[in-house]
């Protein structure tokens, strides 16, 4: 009995979260009623605030499970990839990628820190995607690939320099050309901390 429940549980929560995510993907955050979410979910309120204490909970939920993806996507694109540099292309190609993407661009770089307000977003933001930035920079530092300066620095510069181009891409009306000249920008950026070591 009680694995039904678990069952049943999870099942109204995954129908939340999708009907959600078609919802805050296509229109604005604050256009959207916590009356239209359950309605389109078949469910009641009761449902939304037990599971996600409301429309910004639920929200923050999509915002995280589609930062978790992008994570996932840039391990992935990356994990057969020895060379401290290829990698750092890969993993930002990767990403800045992914921030052309429909979903992604309008929930989490247009409507996330609307949502979220411009702190929590860095945020969450940092949790799933700092790590990222900080463990490449420690790579290429460990391999004397770039200029020794501080690792939290040099991933700091990077880091801001990503956050800002991917909503540079959020908002152009080309974001598939813009991504692609965004990840050639970061790899001159990059290479000009290069040592010219190989």
């Amino acid at each position: 009995m009680e694995a039904l429940r678990d069952k049943y549980a999870e099942n109204t929560r995954r129908t939340l979260l999708d009907t959600a995510l078609s919802l805050f993907a296509a229109r604005d955050y604050a256009g959207i009623s916590a009356e239209e979410l359950v309605r389109g979910a078949g469910l009641t309120r009761g449902a939304l605030y037990h599971h996600f204490d409301g429309k910004r909970g639920l929200f923050e939920a999509i915002f995280d499970e589609l930062e978790r993806q992008a994570a996932q996507r840039i391990r992935t694109a990356i994990e057969s990839v020895s060379d401290p540099f290829d990698r750092v292309d890969r993993g930002v190609a990767e990403f800045l990628a992914v921030c052309a993407e429909q979903d992604f661009r309008h929930v989490v770089l247009q409507q996330g820190p609307i949502a979220l307000g411009w702190q929590r977003w860095r945020e969450l933001d940092q949790q799933h995607l700092g790590g990222l930035v900080l463990e490449a920079v420690r790579n290429l530092l460990d391999a004397a690939l770039i200029q020794p300066h501080p690792a939290e620095l040099i991933a700091s510069a990077f880091y801001g320099a990503l956050t800002e181009l991917s909503l540079t891409i959020a908002d152009t009306d080309d974001p598939q050309q813009a991504h692609i000249q965004a990840a050639s920008l970061v790899h001159d950026l990059l290479s000009g901390l290069a040592t010219g070591k190989s």
